[in-house]
């Protein structure tokens, strides 16, 4: 797989890279799950599992690799296959995140898996926590579902923080989420355009379903920012455990490809100029390798307007990504 630069970061990336939020810890909202990961969800089951996608990543070019505090041990996981691999920082690209703190105490049936905090105290708590497992690999750490209602943006001593972190090395970047992500997008576009946020990079939901932060990330592009897409499957929706008419319309362009729906996902994403990145959120190899079939699809101008069909309002989308169960 060739790699590409991210952004103006100075950091190289595959265009597929794997995000470890649903190999870390044992439940997540991802339709099918049940199937795809099966019942022993035990802390060393998932480790073995998360090294054995790793492994089936590395090999296949994926270059890089994300994950967060909040995805219970995914940041342990990779540190243990850092190792175990004896992997030199230069080999691959780690990102992670802090923001969320993972309270699930590795119960399936947890009233609450994960608490935001965006305060100084939590930051300083977390990247200690990220540093003392992943330090010699962080190479890009990001605000963790940054909002504008959070304050994260505005707060003067977080934000030099960041900056702090940003001038020992480490390049600093945000995630998004929710049916305000373009506006939270552009407002840390003009942080940092006033010289008081040091953000090169953003993670932004963005699939066929929810599709509304383009504009806002290619701005961020044209920019220099990096841009790594999230979620770009719509936590199963649309794989084979879809149904409805996405699933009709991702079927047909699917079959004239020769391959799978989630393939077909994955290089709609990958058809936006702006994208550097697409995250594979795969929990087993042959789901890894589906994905990664995206990379031999070139959808024509006239498949992209069939699937940009696909598009719901954002609200009815978040409405209905929360309302999702974890499993």
């Amino acid at each position: 797989m060739p790699t590409r630069p991210l952004g103006s970061t100075g950091l190289t990336v595959s265009p597929v890279g794997l995000g470890l939020a649903a190999l870390g810890r044992p439940a997540y909202i991802d339709l099918g799950r049940d199937a795809d990961l099966g019942a022993d969800r035990g802390v060393e089951a998932l480790e073995r599992r998360c090294h054995q996608v790793l492994d089936a990543a590395f090999e296949h070019g994926v270059r890089y690799l994300d994950a967060a505090r909040s995805y219970g041990r995914a940041e342990a996981f990779l540190a243990s296959w850092l190792a175990a691999r004896g992997l030199d920082p230069d080999e691959v690209t780690v990102g992670s995140k802090w923001g969320y703190t993972y309270v699930g105490d590795w119960r399936m049936d947890a009233e609450t898996h994960e608490v935001k905090d965006h305060s100084l105290a939590a930051l300083t708590r977390q990247a200690g926590e990220t540093r003392a497992l992943l330090d010699g690999h962080l190479d890009l750490y990001q605000v963790h579902s940054a909002t504008l209602d959070s304050g994260v943006l505005e707060d003067r001593a977080v934000l030099a923080e960041l900056a702090r972190l940003r001038d020992a090395g480490v390049v600093i970047g945000l995630s998004s989420s929710g049916p305000g992500q373009a506006d939270t997008i552009r407002r840390a576009l003009e942080v940092t355009a006033a010289g008081a946020a040091p953000f090169a990079c953003v993670q932004a939901t963005w699939n066929l379903l929810e599709p509304s932060a383009g504009p806002a990330l290619a701005e961020a592009s044209a920019a220099g920012w990096g841009v790594i897409v999230k979620e770009a499957v719509a936590n199963g929706r649309l794989t084979p455990h879809g149904q409805g008419p996405a699933a009709a319309v991702l079927g047909r362009v699917a079959a004239r490809h020769g391959t799978g729906v989630d393939a077909v996902a994955l290089a709609a994403v990958l058809a936006n100029p702006w994208a550097d990145v697409v995250l594979s959120g795969a929990v087993t190899p042959a789901q890894l390798t589906s994905n990664l079939a995206a990379l031999r699809v070139e959808l024509d101008p006239g498949e992209l307007a069939e699937l940009a069909t696909l598009a719901e309002p954002p609200e009815r989308y978040w409405e209905e990504r929360a309302g999702l169960s974890w499993s």
